[in-house]
């Protein structure tokens, strides 16, 4: 893959992200960047794309002021990995996303884990 196409990617699937997450605009996220199917791994959210569009919508409505900063995307082949800190009402996360794409560059599979944002830490490095 070249550069350029991998810059691609890693840029489609942020706008994906942003989009549906921090604009609150799940359907036309999946509508402009997820593949004929849209696989789901996070096991809060169903299978398929109407799941995906049902939860965030939800979100959306009970959250609307939650956001999402990216702090590193990065891409190997088919795959784009976002290093995300999410910010909720009442919790803050660092969060890891990955994402599979298919050979037209749309997303088709997501994978997700979230760590609660820890008040103290053993160590000055911080999460991000």
């Amino acid at each position: 893959m070249t550069d350029h196409a991998a810059q691609r990617r890693k840029d489609d699937v942020v706008a994906f992200y942003d989009l549906m997450f921090n604009q609150n605009q799940p359907a036309e996220a999946i509508e402009r960047y997820a593949g004929a199917e849209y696989r789901q791994h996070n096991p809060h959210v169903g299978d398929g794309k109407q799941a995906f569009i049902d939860y965030f919508e939800r979100m959306a409505a009970e959250y609307p002021d939650k956001r999402v900063e990216f702090k590193r995307v990065l891409a190997d082949g088919d795959f784009v990995v976002l290093h995300c800190h999410q910010i909720w009402p009442d919790e803050e996360y660092a969060g890891i996303d990955i994402f599979r794409l298919d050979d037209d560059g749309k997303i088709v599979e997501h994978w997700d884990t979230l760590q609660v944002i820890a008040e103290q830490s053993a160590n000055d490095n911080g999460m991000f």
